[in-house]
């Protein structure tokens, strides 16, 4: 195999203008053969005439800023909900944007307020009819009349967003000064529709050396809300809210292609808003329905306009990407020719390598080459350490790739950062090297994995596969545990609870995963209290099926108990309703557990549930703390369940699970192939050219055995994050 083949290609470099010896020499060494723009850079005709693919990145949504402050009712809206206010007498005065960061945000007062408002009493959870409240535009004060002496009133408002998050934290993050503050236009009205097709065809025009042509997503950014206080800096974020889609012209075409209208209250939920975190209400599934076919129709005419200028059309997955759901059955509608997906960690690697519907998958590796990340830690710039960062991300990328590739990897940000980091660029060199190298060991050979396949059971299923709420949320269980997942050598699928009521479990899988706390989305809320759910979940444990419950699962009060499925699980816990009834008295088994076999020292599970109880002497414990069990196992008709009081990724957690999926499927017996001996190694086995990769996945050089076909151990050392290759 040519060499070449391990030192250029499939690579990224983000370019700039101004440094054309730094961006071409760079392309060289990193071995790039392709060169991007950044959201505040510009290519230079030296940098375009080198010979590269040329990525050119375009937001549609702020093309024309000039346009958007000329037609400031065409600009994306959201509602939000006022801080809450106590009335001490019998009126009270609501500033709307009080806490809010107000370059962020504008009141809407042209669109009249009585018909898409709504003002509440959150302390009865009565709505105050529109009679009893007026507005003040001028001072986007709203005052409320015959209010109760000492309840909380909000008021549910529209609001324009007058700057562009993304551009806005891109400004700030990299103190762009007085640079004009973007503004964000709406695609769904049909004059805006014009001017996006117009400028798109004539910036086709205009670049014809670009050969990808990378959006920015495409329209609607994720919900992100800023606040006033540098103590509340971000006051609401989710990467998967569909908050800034709101219109009341989309909310009219809505109600005549739906039947029914939406209320401010269904986006705005008390204040909680329609977090992913949430259990999605019927009402709410139904705008996120409506939204994505109109972002795939209208998406897909933009498409065809580059693929008729004979260009390519990638998606850049993590910022107006709302809409265009990867793993949405629309997706594939798009016709896009790649997609790239900005990573931390393993879970987003796979959740761009699983993506159907794209030729091209590639990953944008951090840090992003700008001052700081993205909590404000010092990265390209005094006590920062990028090179120590890059190895830390790319070690946990690199577990997902083992198992699931993807075509490309890049940087984004601003190059010349790099100049005052030489150790970050060696290690960049020496990352791509890698990454190609395995990369052609992938190609055409599935990696071997456990003869069952895992079913992580949520509210979302399949929608959202590999992801919880944007990038790794530390502390969320169900982000850590298949951080976990993305790099064992196991099947791993999303279900809803709708795919067990409508099509059953499929007969492939072996191990069911309900991961989270009550009442979230992860763990399934509402969804217990349907009887229909828990008698199928019960009657495939009792069949054979395996169950690992993580956290709170089944969570929901309802009959007397808390875990819907503690029956299964021979576990519930104790909140605060039965304290007076005595509890089964536990002890922790004498025995070592099969999934215990590796575990050395304390077991963290990060912050795990207390309370819990088990509920016979059927149920074993493995680990308790405080008299409050932390780890069991229970056997249940001619199935098993797991119960884990929390989970945190680690090496040792994850061999922990990986024991536990076993245990679990019945399947003990056919544990150990093709596994590492050392918790800190990992190997993937690739039958078809029959080689064996080893990944050390700590800072230190690791001793470990490599377990075959045969469970028989071939001795490998493996350097500090490094990779041993082996033929065998």
């Amino acid at each position: 195999m040519s060499s070449d083949v391990f030192s250029r290609g499939g690579f990224t470099l983000p370019g700039e203008a101004g440094y054309e010896d730094l961006t071409l020499a760079l392309a060289q060494r990193w071995g790039a053969d392709a060169i991007r723009d950044s959201d505040g850079t510009v290519l230079s005709d030296e940098i375009v005439s080198a010979g590269l693919d040329i990525y050119s990145t375009i937001c549609l949504v702020r093309i024309d800023n000039q346009w958007a402050k000329a037609h400031t009712d065409k600009l994306q809206q959201n509602y939000l909900m006022s801080f809450p206010v106590v009335a001490d007498g019998n009126a009270v005065d609501i500033d709307l944007l009080n806490g809010y960061f107000r370059e962020q945000f504008e009141v809407n007062a042209n669109d009249d307020p009585k018909a898409w408002w709504q003002v509440f009493d959150r302390t009865s959870g009565r709505e105050i009819s529109a009679d009893q409240w007026d507005l003040d535009p001028a001072r986007g004060i709203v005052t409320v009349r015959n209010t109760e002496r000492w309840h909380l009133y909000t008021v549910n408002f529209l609001a324009y967003r007058i700057w562009e998050a993304i551009s806005m934290y891109n400004h700030i993050t990299n103190n762009w000064g007085d640079r004009e503050h973007l503004m964000p236009i709406d695609p769904i009205y049909p004059a805006t529709q014009e001017l996006i097709l117009r400028y798109l065809e004539r910036w086709l025009r205009d670049h014809p050396r670009t050969r990808i042509v990378r959006f920015t997503s495409m329209f609607y950014n994720f919900a992100w809300f800023w606040g006033d206080s540098p103590g509340l800096r971000y006051i609401y974020s989710d990467w998967g809210a569909y908050d800034n889609t709101v219109s009341p012209y989309a909310l009219r075409k809505f109600a005549k292609a739906k039947g029914y209208a939406l209320a401010s209250e269904d986006f705005v939920n008390g204040g909680a808003y329609c977090s992913s975190h949430n259990v999605p209400a019927r009402r709410y599934l139904d705008w996120m329905d409506f939204v994505n076919e109109f972002v795939v129709a209208f998406g897909r005419r933009c498409i065809d306009l580059v693929h008729a200028a004979g260009k390519e059309a990638y998606m850049f997955y993590d910022d107006h990407w709302v809409g265009t759901e990867p793993y949405g059955s629309r997706y594939k509608d798009l016709a896009f020719d790649g997609l790239i997906k900005c990573v931390f960690n393993g879970f987003e690697a796979r959740l761009c390598a699983g993506v159907e519907g794209v030729e091209t998958k590639e990953l944008r590796l951090h840090p992003y080459l700008f001052p700081t990340g993205l909590k404000g830690e010092p990265t390209f710039k005094e006590g920062g350490n990028p090179a120590l960062d890059c190895k830390r991300f790319w070690v946990n990328v690199r577990r997902g790739l083992l198992r699931e590739p993807v075509d490309r990897i890049g940087l984004g940000g601003y190059l010349h950062l790099v100049q005052d980091f030489p150790d970050f660029v060696d290690y960049v060199e020496e990352l791509g090297k890698e990454f190609r190298t395995l990369r052609e060991i992938r190609k055409g050979d599935k990696p071997y994995a456990a003869p069952f396949t895992v079913a992580v059971l949520t509210a979302w299923g399949k929608l959202r596969s590999w992801i919880c709420n944007g990038h790794m949320i530390h502390g969320l269980e169900l982000n850590e545990l298949i951080e976990s997942l993305a790099g064992l050598p196991v099947e791993v699928e999303f279900i809803s609870f709708d795919d067990i009521l409508e099509t059953g479990i499929g007969d492939d899988v072996g191990v069911i995963v309900n991961c989270g706390r009550a009442p979230s989305a992860w763990s399934g809320g509402r969804h217990w209290k349907n009887e229909r759910v828990l008698e199928s979940m019960t009657e495939w444990v009792a069949q054979g099926g395996g169950l690992i419950g993580v956290g709170e699962p089944s969570a929901c009060e309802r009959n007397g108990r808390y875990f819907q499925l503690s029956h299964v699980l021979g576990v519930d816990r104790e909140i605060g309703r039965s304290l007076s009834k005595d509890k089964f008295r536990h002890r922790e088994a004498d025995a070592r557990h099969f999934i215990m076999e590796d575990v050395e020292g304390e077991v963290d599970f990060g912050e795990d549930v207390d309370g819990v109880f088990v509920l016979g002497g059927d149920t074993q414990v493995l680990l308790e703390r405080d008299g409050s069990p932390r780890m069991c196992t229970h056997r249940f008709g001619k199935g098993r369940a797991v119960y884990l009081s929390g989970y945190r990724f680690s090496p040792q957690n994850t061999r922990l699970l990986h024991r536990a999926l076993y245990w679990a499927a019945g399947r003990e017996s056919a544990f150990g192939y093709w596994t590492c001996s050392n918790i800190y190694t990992e190997c993937a086995y690739y039958p078809t050219s029959n080689r064996v990769v080893v990944i050390n996945n700590s800072d230190k050089e690791e001793q470990t055995k490599v377990f075959d076909s045969r469970k028989n151990g071939i001795d490998v050392s493996v350097g500090p994050f490094g990779v041993a290759i082996i033929d065998l």
